[in-house]
C-alpha cells in the first residue's frame, strides 16, 4: 500500500468470520465492484489452524486480484497465513508486531485517540494509520473529528493515512480531507443490495470527491 497522489482507493473491512467458505462468493463480487487497495481479515476467535487456514482461503481470492490481505491482529500468523501483513490497534501492538512483519510485509495500525499517538505511529514505522475506526464498544468520534484528524495528517506526513467510513455518505468527506485509502465499514455487508453494490456506490462517491483539487502540502 503506497500513498495516492491523486484518486484515493478503497480499504474493505469483513464482518467478523468464522466461515469464510461461504463468504467467498460475497467477496469475489465486492472486490470485482471497485478499485480495492486492500482488505482487512477479520476472524472469529478460534484454533490457531482454523485461524490460518480461513487466512489463506481469502488470502488467494484477495491477491488474485492485486489487494492485499492483512489479518485483523494475529500478526505471528500473517506467514502461514499468506498475508501480506496485520492491522494492529493501538501503539504497544504495534510495537510488538513490527518484529514479526518487517521488513516484509505490511504492518498498519487504527485504534489511535490522539496526534501524539499518531506521530508515534508514525515514527515507529507503522506502514499507514487508521482515523475513525470504531472501538470494541462500537463507538468512534463523529465524523468532522475524523476529518480534521485525516486533514492534519495529510497535510504534514508521508505515510499514508486510512479514513474510515461508518457509512456511505462519509467516503466523500474523508476522500476530499485527503485521506489515501477509506476504509469502509459493516455497513457494505448489511447493503439492502449486497456488498457488490455497496462498494460499487463507494467508488462512485470516490470518483466525485476525486472532481476536487488535491489538499495543498499532499506528498510535499
Amino acid at each position: 500500500m503506497t500513498p495516492q497522489k491523486h484518486a484515493p482507493r478503497l480499504y474493505l473491512v469483513t464482518p467478523p468470520l468464522r466461515d469464510t467458505a461461504a463468504f467467498a462468493r460475497v467477496l469475489e463480487a465486492a472486490l470485482a465492484a471497485g478499485d480495492i487497495a486492500a482488505l482487512l481479515l477479520r476472524l472469529d476467535e478460534s484454533d490457531e489452524r482454523t485461524l490460518i487456514n480461513c487466512g489463506k482461503s481469502l488470502a488467494a481470492i484477495a491477491q488474485r486480484r492485486d489487494v492485499a490481505l492483512l489479518l485483523d491482529g494475529h500478526a505471528g500468523l500473517v506467514a502461514r497465513a499468506g498475508a501480506d501483513g496485520a492491522h494492529l490497534t493501538g501503539i504497544e501492538a504495534l510495537t510488538a508486531a513490527l518484529v514479526m512483519l518487517k521488513p516484509d510485509r505490511i504492518a498498519g495500525v487504527g485504534g489511535l485517540r490522539s496526534r501524539h499517538d499518531a506521530m508515534l505511529a508514525g515514527e515507529a514505522g507503522a506502514d499507514y494509520v487508521m482515523f475513525g475506526d470504531p472501538d470494541r464498544d462500537g463507538r468512534r468520534p463523529p465524523l468532522e473529528a475524523v476529518r480534521e484528524r485525516v486533514k492534519w495528517w495529510a497535510e504534514l506526513f508521508q505515510p499514508p493515512c486510512v479514513g474510515y467510513a461508518a457509512h456511505l455518505d462519509e467516503v466523500a468527506p474523508l476522500a476530499q480531507a485527503g485521506a489515501d485509502f477509506v476504509a469502509l465499514g459493516d455497513w457494505v455487508w448489511t447493503h439492502a443490495q449486497g456488498g457488490a453494490a455497496a462498494v460499487a456506490a463507494a467508488a462512485g462517491q470516490l470518483a466525485e470527491a476525486a472532481s476536487f483539487p488535491p489538499l495543498a502540502g499532499k506528498g510535499a
